[in-house]
C-alpha cells in the first residue's frame, strides 16, 4: 500500500511536470530550431521525446547520428535541449572550447545534482581530480604489486574453487566486490580495503548518488533542497565514512605535524627510547589515495568531513565503472571461448619477458585489444564530452547553439559506425591488434587508453577521464589473471544477458558464471 508521503510526493512531481510543460512555450530559440531533431521539436511534445530518450537513449542517438550523416542533431532531455556533435571536426570544436564557454564542471554538477548529492564542502575546487591525474597515475607501476596481490586475494575469497569442481558465481556482484577491494588497496590500504562494511558503504553510496540525482533533477531549483532532505540518506553515509577513516586521518595528521608536511614523501629518521636512529620508509607505508588527498587538501577540505566526502567521490568515480566494464569483458569471454587460449598465450609470453609487472601488462596486446573491443561494443555511457554552454557557442560549420544548451558526442553511435569500425555489430576481440588499412596505426597507438575524435571511451582532450590509466590497468590485470588461473563458462543452456538502458547509459544484465581451476 502506498503511504501518504509517497502520494504527496507523486502529486508534487506531477504538478512540477505540468509546470515544465507550460514553461516550455517560452523556450523556443531560432538557433536551436535550425538544428535537426530526433523526436519532436514542438516545445511541449518534446517532453515526450525526452521521456522516450530515458527508455531507449542509445537507439535515439544512433538514429540521429545516421540521419544527419555525422553532423549536428539535437534531442530533448527533461531539463534542456542537448546538441550532439558527431564528426571529428565538430568534436574537435568542443575539445578546443574554453571552460568559460563550454563547461564540463557545470554539466557534471547538473547531471549529478552535486549540490545536493556529492555536496562537497568546497564546490569550487576539484583538487581530487589533480590528485588522480598526477599521484594515482604516477604510482601505477609502484602500486602494481599491491593491486595484483589484492585482486588475487579477493578473487580467491569470492570464487572458492576446490579440486576440479565448477563453482557458480554471480558475475556483477562478485566483480563489484573484487574491484572495490582492489581499488581500495590503493585508496586506503589494508586492513580497511578488506572491511566488507566499508566496501559496501562505498558501493551503496555510488548507487544512491545516481538514484537521488535522477529524482532531485526532476524538480525546479526552489524545491530541490526540500526533496533532497526528504529522500536522501547520503548524509548518514558521509558520517559512516568519517568514522571508518578517522583513526587513519588523525594518526597521519599527527605525524605530519611532528615531522612536517612532506613526511610521506621520504624516509624519516625517528629517535627511539634507546637513542638509536630508526629509518621509517613512510612513502612505502603511506602511498595511498587518502594520504595524497590529505597532502593536497586545503581549508575546509582538510577536515575529517572534507576528506570523507572526497574519498566517497573518488570511490564513486572508480568502482562502478570499472566493475561494470569487467563484467562486460567477462560476458564476452564466456560468449566467445575461442579467445581463451590466445589470451593465455599473450599473458604467458609477456610474463615470461617482464614478469607480473606494469611493463608486462603493457606487452599484453591481445588482452588490451579484447578490453578495447568490449568498450567499443558496450559503452557504459553512449555520451561523452558532455558540456553545458555558458555562452552562445559557434561550431566551425557556422552553426551556433544558445547558452544553456548541453553539448555532447554520441560515443556509442560512433563506435557502431561501419566506416570507422568494419563489421561493427561483430565482436572482434583482436580488432585492435591489426593494422588499420593504409594508416599504419601501431598496436601501442591503438591501445584501450588511446583517445582521438573517433575513440572517445574516456573523452578527449584535457578533460579526458583522469583515472583512465589506473582503470585500464586494473581491468587488464583482472582479465590476465582470470584467463591463466581459471576455466570459465556460462551455466548450461545460458548465455550473456541482455543489457538495458537508462537514458544514455547502458547497464549489463545479471548472470552467473561457472569457474573452476584451470585444467590445462
Amino acid at each position: 500500500m502506498v503511504d501518504e508521503s509517497t502520494l504527496r510526493l507523486s502529486f508534487l512531481a506531477a504538478s512540477v511536470f505540468v509546470a515544465f510543460l507550460f514553461a516550455s512555450w517560452y523556450r523556443r530559440d531560432p538557433l536551436l530550431d535550425a538544428i535537426p531533431t530526433v523526436g519532436f521539436s514542438d516545445p511541449i511534445l518534446s517532453y515526450f521525446s525526452a521521456l522516450r530518450f530515458i527508455l531507449d537513449g542509445p537507439l535515439r542517438l544512433k538514429y540521429g547520428y545516421e540521419k544527419t550523416g555525422r553532423g549536428l542533431f539535437k534531442t530533448a532531455t527533461l531539463r534542456r535541449w542537448m546538441v550532439l556533435a558527431s564528426s571529428p571536426e565538430l568534436i574537435e570544436d568542443v575539445r578546443k572550447a574554453s571552460d568559460d564557454v563550454l563547461s564540463i564542471t557545470a554539466s557534471a554538477i547538473e547531471f549529478l545534482q552535486a549540490d545536493y548529492t556529492l555536496d562537497l564542502l568546497d564546490m569550487n575546487t576539484d583538487y581530487h581530480t589533480d590528485v588522480i591525474r598526477a599521484k594515482l597515475t604516477r604510482n601505477i607501476a609502484a602500486t602494481f604489486k599491491d593491486v595484483r596481490d589484492e585482486l588475487i586475494r579477493s578473487l580467491d575469497a569470492s570464487i572458492p574453487v576446490l579440486g576440479d569442481d565448477w563453482v557458480k558465481v554471480p558475475v556483477m556482484e562478485t566483480m563489484q566486490r573484487v574491484v572495490s577491494a582492489t581499488t581500495n588497496r590503493v585508496f586506503v590500504g589494508p586492513p580497511l580495503c578488506r572491511n566488507q562494511e566499508y566496501l559496501t558503504l562505498n558501493l551503496n553510496y555510488a548507487v544512491n548518488v545516481m538514484k537521488f540525482a535522477a529524482i532531485i533533477g526532476m524538480f525546479p531549483r526552489p524545491l530541490k533542497p526540500i526533496v533532497a532532505r526528504m529522500l536522501s540518506n547520503l548524509p548518514s553515509q558521509i558520517r559512516q565514512e568519517m568514522e571508518f577513516i578517522r583513526p587513519m586521518v588523525e594518526e597521519r595528521f599527527a605525524r605530519m605535524e611532528e615531522f612536517g608536511e612532506d613526511w610521506d614523501d621520504k624516509p624519516v629518521r625517528r629517535s627511539t627510547s634507546l637513542d638509536v636512529n630508526v629509518v621509517i620508509n613512510a612513502e612505502a607505508l603511506q602511498n595511498d589515495m587518502l594520504m595524497w588527498l590529505m597532502s593536497e587538501s586545503k581549508g575546509v577540505e582538510r577536515s575529517l568531513e572534507g576528506l570523507a566526502r572526497r574519498m566517497l567521490v573518488v570511490n564513486f568515480a572508480a568502482i562502478h565503472s570499472t566493475s561494470t566494464t569487467f563484467t562486460n569483458v567477462l560476458y564476452h569471454l564466456l560468449s566467445n571461448p575461442e579467445y581463451v587460449e590466445p589470451l593465455r598465450q599473450d599473458v604467458e609470453t609477456a610474463v615470461a619477458e617482464e614478469g607480473w609487472t606494469k611493463a608486462g601488462l603493457d606487452k599484453m596486446h591481445k588482452i588490451d585489444s579484447f578490453l578495447r573491443e568490449t568498450q567499443r561494443m558496450d559503452s557504459l555511457d553512449n555520451l561523452t564530452m558532455i558540456r553545458l554552454a555558458l555562452r552562445p557557442f559557434t561550431f566551425s560549420n557556422g552553426v551556433t547553439v544558445p547558452a544553456g544548451t548541453l553539448i555532447a558526442a554520441p560515443t556509442g553511435a560512433i563506435n557502431g559506425d561501419g566506416e570507422i569500425f568494419p563489421n561493427p555489430e561483430e565482436f572482434d576481440g583482436f580488432r585492435f591488434t591489426k593494422p588499420r588499412g593504409h594508416d599504419g596505426n601501431t598496436v601501442a597507438g591503438r591501445q584501450a587508453l588511446y583517445k582521438t575524435a573517433e575513440q572517445l571511451i574516456f573523452g578527449y582532450g584535457r578533460h579526458a577521464c583522469p583515472g583512465r590509466f589506473f582503470a585500464v590497468n586494473e581491468v587488464k590485470a583482472l582479465l590476465a589473471h582470470v584467463v591463466v588461473t581459471y576455466d570459465v563458462k556460462f551455466e548450461e543452456g545460458k548465455q550473456a544477458p541482455s543489457s538495458f538502458s537508462i537514458g544514455s547509459m547502458r547497464v549489463p544484465g545479471k548472470a552467473n558464471a561457472m569457474f573452476r581451476k584451470r585444467q590445462r
